[in-house]
């Protein structure tokens, strides 16, 4: 591992919490890491400590095998060789381009110095640009530059923090791609923030979901979605919710009994004996769910959001459980309006109704081993239907 965070706390004086605690984390040369997680959550100050801008409490942060911060020792941020990109691009408007992407660069001559600032802005696609004003420049572009004088000294890590929060959405997802591009063509190492999933999946090759200061997966974006480590990853990353479930075998075969139906010939299942009862919690992401007008199972339509090719229906059933569907925009059904629906679910991912301790079973494990595994907080807990109002506004 290129960068190596073990055990890490950040405590900040006066403060009687870690903004971050116990993270460990682990990032290859030539790989993109991006943290995600709500406002608050401590991927900003962990990413400081990188930098060697906020000094660790406990713990160890390695680059390249060498100890750069631990508690009392803090490697300063200059002579890390590390890059970073804020979100506010922190170009000088006195400066033209060149100068901006050139201004680390004054230990080369003045022909080096040249020679390489027309190197990165070709590589971030603003060849010719080097006599343009930052002003002159649309937000896509300054970020562009921004990334070009981070990448121009060569460092060993990139670091950006929240690099597209101030451009419009459709320009957000474009850019991240390109930048992730560029990075790989530079085979630069880097590790980015971000609150937007959509971005995160468009760059990262490792993703980090945080919450209230813990590291709850590092993983990449398909295991985040299909196989959430924990309660919280499982409501924050994609739409879904929690609903009542019971796992039974019959014939060497798991059957998962859900309010919407029989989940049959699911992948990665746990074994019924994983639950009290074969009672469980099972995730069912808006995909998940299918409109049918032949189902025998209905819903009443509580909520709907126009996505362009799509809606994203809030439903009720009979019985009062919530459920999330995508549905082709086509089928424009009105609120109150009772729709056929089925279940198509290929990863089952459950959690224990009864244990309040955040994590799932998705493994199948010997029995006496997997009681305690698989654990959550209730059936659509606060965080699920507060999610559930925002995401269906």
């Amino acid at each position: 591992m290129f960068l190596e965070l073990r055990q890490l706390d950040i405590q900040y004086p006066g403060s009687d919490t870690p903004a971050v605690r116990g993270v460990n984390l682990g990032l290859r040369a030539g790989d993109i890491g991006v943290l995600i997680g709500p406002s608050g959550c401590g991927k900003t100050t962990l990413l400081r400590a990188v930098a060697g801008l906020e000094p660790v409490s406990k713990g160890k942060i390695l680059l390249s095998d060498r100890v750069v911060s631990a508690a009392g020792q803090t490697e300063p941020a200059e002579t890390r060789r590390i890059g970073m990109v804020f979100q506010d691009y922190a170009l000088f408007p006195h400066m033209d381009v060149g100068r901006n992407v050139g201004f680390g660069l004054a230990h080369l001559s003045k022909t080096e110095r040249q020679k390489r600032v027309a190197e990165v802005l070709e590589l971030v696609g603003l060849a010719g640009a080097d006599r343009r004003y930052p002003h002159e420049l649309s937000g896509g572009q300054q970020q562009r530059v921004a990334l070009a004088r981070a990448l121009a000294p060569k460092p060993d890590l990139l670091l950006l923090d929240e690099p597209f929060s101030n451009l419009d959405i459709d320009l957000r997802e474009r850019l991240a791609h390109e930048v992730r591009n560029i990075l790989k063509a530079a085979n630069a190492t880097a590790l980015l923030v971000t609150h937007d999933q959509l971005e995160a999946f468009a760059i990262g090759d490792v993703i980090g979901v945080m919450n209230e200061g813990q590291l709850h997966q590092w993983d990449d974006a398909y295991n985040l979605y299909h196989r959430p480590a924990t309660r919280f990853v499982a409501d924050f990353i994609g739409h879904g919710v929690f609903t009542p479930a019971t796992l039974r075998e019959v014939e060497g075969r798991i059957m998962v009994s859900t309010p919407v139906g029989e989940l049959t010939d699911v992948a990665e299942c746990p074994l019924p004996c994983a639950f009290e009862g074969g009672q469980c919690d099972v995730l069912l992401r808006a995909d998940d769910i299918v409109h049918d007008d032949d189902a025998p199972v209905k819903a009443e339509i509580i909520r709907k959001a126009f996505r362009g090719s799509e809606f994203l229906y809030t439903l009720r059933l009979a019985s009062g459980y919530l459920l999330m569907a995508h549905v082709p925009s086509h089928h424009d059904h009105k609120l109150g309006e009772w729709i056929g629906i089925r279940a198509e679910v290929d990863h089952v991912v459950t959690f224990n109704r009864a244990c309040p301790v955040n994590n799932r079973s998705l493994c199948q494990m010997p029995c006496a081993q997997a009681g305690g595994n698989a654990c959550g907080v209730g059936l659509q807990d606060a965080s699920s239907v507060v999610k559930l109002e925002k995401t269906a506004e």
